[in-house]
């Protein structure tokens, strides 16, 4: 029991200032830290780089903060620096292959930053998951889709797959397909489904509308529209001008060939 107590002391002797030190070093430079956070976010949210950049820049210098205090304090401690870099090194080994998928999420995390496919705010599509871009960061991509559920999007898998980014041009097209009986003028379906689609709401007059038969399929044609809109608009236009060709087409007498067939049907049925 002597014994102990005085190895005890000794222990405290030799290192209990340095723990002392360390302790202090450590509460002060976790304070230190989130004051220097929150002054350099400021700094970074004034500058006009892209705001997923800012995001990303935020994160990495936190964490770079938190890895100088902790080889300070080891450093403090009296650990040499050649074993911290030793155990280090092995650690990174072993963890490099436990981990390849999160250091793959973590190479398209800087991949994502340096060449930008897209950014916070835009409506991108990747395996299988689409939305809006509400947090890009070191692992994850976070998704909001239109009926409000969250989706975390692996950033390996973002780099490995075809994404297509929606909102990434000014402009999109829309386009549409219309089912015409074939005893018709083709010349008047086309100017009818033209000025309707000239006169819808929010359609862009450069690039102008397109309205041509496409497509023929036994006793139907197939009339397709192309119509031009600001992104931002694209579904209030899209819908307006289904809304608006539709009525253009029935108030010229212009049938659906399916709804001609219903109506014979219907007809057959009550002569019988």
């Amino acid at each position: 029991m002597d014994q102990f107590i005085k190895n005890g002391i000794d222990f405290l002797t030799t290192y209990g200032g340095k723990i002392v030190i360390a302790l202090l070093v450590l509460i002060i430079g976790c304070f230190v830290i989130k004051l220097l956070n929150r002054l350099i976010a400021k700094g970074i949210d004034k500058t006009k780089v892209d705001e997923t950049v800012k995001v990303v820049s935020k994160k990495v210098i936190r964490v770079l903060l938190y890895v100088l205090l902790f080889i300070g304090v080891i450093e403090i401690l009296g650990v040499p620096m050649s074993s911290v870099v030793a155990v280090l090194a092995s650690c990174g080994l072993a963890l490099g292959l436990a981990l390849q998928g999160a250091l793959a999420n973590l190479a398209g995390g800087l991949m994502i930053l340096i060449f930008k496919p897209f950014k916070i705010g835009d409506y991108i599509e990747v395996t299988g998951a689409e939305g809006h871009v509400r947090d890009i960061s070191i692992f994850y991509t976070t998704l909001i889709t239109l009926d409000n559920r969250k989706i975390l999007v692996p950033n390996g898998d973002l780099m490995s797959a075809n994404v297509t980014n929606f909102t990434a041009e000014e402009i999109r097209r829309i386009d549409l397909d219309f089912k015409i009986t074939n005893d018709i003028d083709e010349e008047f379906v086309k100017r009818v489904l033209y000025e309707a689609a000239d006169h819808a709401p929010g359609v862009l007059s450069d690039p102008e509308p397109f309205a041509r038969l496409t497509a023929v399929d036994d006793d139907t044609y197939i009339f397709s529209v192309r119509a031009w809109c600001d992104t931002r608009k694209y579904w209030d236009v899209r819908f307006d001008l289904i809304e608006c060709c539709s009525k253009a087409l029935s108030e010229n007498g212009i049938d659906d060939p399916e709804e001609r067939i219903a109506v014979r049907l219907v007809k057959e049925d009550g002569e019988e």
